[in-house]
């Protein structure tokens, strides 16, 4: 049930970055973040009653501490994207996030069988292949100016991850609450500080409140998945292949074409799941 969740959260992660990038090329991105962030929130407390749980205060500051650090990387990253080349800044984001929580996982004490381990590792080279847009010779001619922030943003999500694993199995989807909450307050703070544009357009208003939706339903697949005792390096690596859904959404919907190293990841992505779910 583990497998079958991250996974599912991985799918939905994608798709609701796919919605947040096309809402983005119609509104500013702080627009979209915010509106999508505060919304997810709403659409949460109004299934808190039927799917919170008993709650400590250790689970909503655990809660809360994951916001923080998802807020933090996603600031990170959007300020790497505008300083460095999407091509290099994605890839490296992206296997950054997926190998946090592998490593934590692993630390923590997690047992992965032999097929396990190996899925694993295919899954952050999926990772890698499948956000590289640009290519690999992209990220061979990657610059450090480009690849320290890339690190921090993908550090920072991964530590999302592995905060939000912290929280008790009782405690239902009350967690994300105190998660999302921070998160809001910490992006509009950093807002209206810089004085960005909170106002979205009227195009870009129902793909942001779709995405903002769709991504709180993939954290809450992401907790439940955690709640169900899976390893932490399993679930942790099999979502973060949300890469995929998005590349595979901009195919279909936009018929943006795929490089080489992308359809090797997707295929390497499948090779990864395949090993990963193999019977130990």
């Amino acid at each position: 049930m583990a497998v079958v969740l991250a996974l599912a959260s991985a799918v939905v992660y994608g798709a609701s970055d796919f919605l947040g990038g096309l809402a983005s090329r119609r509104a500013s991105v702080f627009a979209v973040v915010v509106l999508s962030q505060v919304v997810g929130l709403v659409s949460l407390l109004l299934l808190l009653p039927w799917l919170g749980g008993s709650v400590t205060p250790a689970d909503l500051g655990w809660g809360a501490a994951a916001g923080l650090a998802g807020a933090t990387g996603l600031l990170v990253f959007f300020r790497a994207l505008a300083g460095g080349a999407m091509s290099v800044v994605a890839p490296v984001t992206g296997v950054t996030a997926a190998a946090v929580p592998v490593l934590a996982g692993l630390l923590g004490g997690d047992r992965i069988d032999g097929w396990a381990a190996a899925g694993i590792v295919l899954a952050l080279v999926a990772v890698v292949l499948v956000s590289a847009e640009g290519g690999l010779r992209a990220l061979r001619a990657a610059r450090p100016d480009s690849l320290l922030p890339a690190l921090a943003a993908g550090t920072a999500f991964g530590v999302f991850f592995v905060l939000l694993d912290r929280t008790s199995a009782d405690a239902g989807l009350t967690p994300l609450a105190a998660a999302r909450t921070a998160s809001v307050l910490l992006v509009l703070l950093v807002a209206l500080a810089t004085r960005g544009e909170l106002r979205p357009t009227r195009p870009a208003l129902p793909l942001v409140v779709v995405s903002g939706v769709g991504d709180m339903a993939a954290n809450a697949l992401f907790l439940l998945a955690t709640q169900t005792d899976g390893p932490l390096a399993v679930i942790g690596v099999l979502s973060s292949l949300y890469p995929v859904s998005t590349v595979v959404l901009a195919q279909l919907v936009l018929r943006e074409r795929l490089v080489a190293a992308q359809v090797t990841g997707l295929v390497t992505a499948a090779a990864a799941v395949v090993l990963i779910t193999l019977p130990g």
